[in-house]
């Protein structure tokens, strides 16, 4: 009896049958079961038959070891499929029964056999990380290879990327870069082996969309928790509302750019967008890292703010409005004396930053507090982290949309 065997186990009254899978103990035996699941069972009290020897090769599954089966067509258009990793790209650590990280673009292109005949594909490993240990250098890194793939000729981008922090990734392309082409952020919320994965219709929608006429960066995900379509979100606008269901990112302050059928595979948008070949390929990849995002809370002392005087600049993230308790005030005043930027956003997830209605209000404008408008706070940080490497004028910047981070109106989507 070998790992990747199929096997039939009896436990007392119960039998089980699927694919014999490596064990982080020799007391125990891990089975694939035809569901999708696995089931750990006791070792002393199983009875075990080989059905079928070496059905699944285990090593190469996590080596990601073979040949992708997807071949060129010259009738298809081309897109970079680039991977950071992710539940999108993962597969289960038998070590220690967790999801890890381990695949790359090729073994993603095998896994998702539905993405045969979309298109041509040039796979691309920028990084291998779960999203929470995505940081700034990887940002930049992944701007320069997107930048690559589009400046070879490619006809859309797909961007595998964890659905943690996957809002601000997009951010940060779309200030970044200038596209003629789409850019489109996906991932899962849950991973290849469970049966309610969400990862092949992402990644199908997603190409789809890299196929459009939006030449934008976008974030596409699941759009209810059936298997029906996918929204659309543009990504310096969308938010992950929800740690575990399918459905979980949401366009704030107005409905999705748009959304792909996941049957009919058809893509429709609802709202203006940058045409494909719109704007010329450019790339401003610089970034400040020493920028804070400061959340006010009630009870917190001025002193917490005055812990970041050193700071390159700051991001609120005010009450209502765009408030913090007045004791703060004194702080922001020397801290924007000091050449520091101060940009307030609000908590509320609707609705946008207006400093003019109350006391409050006014005396933060005149301490030098400038008004992030309906920037999601995530956004403003990646914003002024780009502004303060590039722009002449931060404050300026800061109010001015560059990438849709920036409505006229909000309006939400009921």
């Amino acid at each position: 009896m070998n790992e990747g065997d199929r096997v039939q186990v009896e436990r007392g009254e119960r039998t089980f049958e699927g694919v014999l899978l490596p064990s982080s103990t020799e007391d125990h035996l891990v089975l694939k079961l035809e569901s999708g699941y696995n089931v750990g069972i006791d070792r002393e009290t199983a009875q075990v038959d080989v059905l079928e020897s070496d059905v699944y090769d285990v090593e190469s599954a996590q080596d990601g070891a073979g040949e992708s089966a997807i071949e060129f067509d010259d009738d298809l258009p081309t897109i970079a499929l680039i991977s950071t990793g992710g539940t999108i790209a993962s597969t289960v650590d038998y070590r220690t029964g967790a999801v890890t990280a381990q695949f790359d673009a090729e073994d993603v292109l095998r896994a998702v056999p539905d993405l045969a005949g979309l298109a041509n594909y040039r796979g691309r490993v920028v990084a291998n990380i779960l999203s929470e240990n995505m940081t700034t250098d990887v940002w930049q890194d992944l701007a320069h290879a997107v930048h690559e793939e589009i400046e070879a000729g490619v006809d859309g981008v797909v961007v595998m990327h964890g659905t943690d922090t996957m809002q601000y990734s997009a951010s940060a392309l779309a200030f970044m870069l200038e596209t003629p082409v789409p850019i489109v952020f996906t991932g899962s919320q849950r991973s290849a082996d469970r049966p309610s994965s969400d990862n092949v219709m992402n990644a199908v929608c997603a190409v789809e969309a890299a196929k459009s006429d939006c030449a934008e960066v976008l974030v596409c995900m699941h759009a209810s928790e059936s298997d029906d379509r996918c929204a659309l979100h543009r990504g310096t606008r969308v938010r992950k509302n929800h740690t575990s269901r399918r459905d979980a990112f949401e366009t704030v302050g107005a409905k999705p750019l748009g959304e792909v059928e996941y049957e009919s595979r058809e893509v429709t948008f609802w709202r203006e967008y940058t045409t494909r070949g719109e704007h010329d390929l450019a790339i401003a990849p610089e970034l400040e890292t020493d920028v804070e995002l400061v959340k006010f809370t009630p009870g917190m002392g001025p002193e917490r703010l005055a812990a970041f005087s050193d700071s390159e600049g700051i991001v609120l993230e005010g009450t209502g409005l765009g408030h913090v308790n007045t004791d703060w005030i004194p702080v922001i005043a020397d801290l924007t004396e000091s050449d520091t930027p101060v940009v307030m956003t609000s908590q509320c997830l609707e609705g946008r930053v207006c400093d003019r209605v109350y006391d409050t209000g006014r005396d933060l404008l005149d301490a030098g507090v400038i008004e992030g408008e309906d920037m999601l706070p995530g956004t403003a940080k990646v914003k002024l982290m780009w502004a303060l490497a590039n722009a002449d004028s931060v404050a300026e910047t800061m109010q001015t949309p560059l990438a849709g981070e920036i409505q006229s109106r909000s309006t939400p989507w009921l």
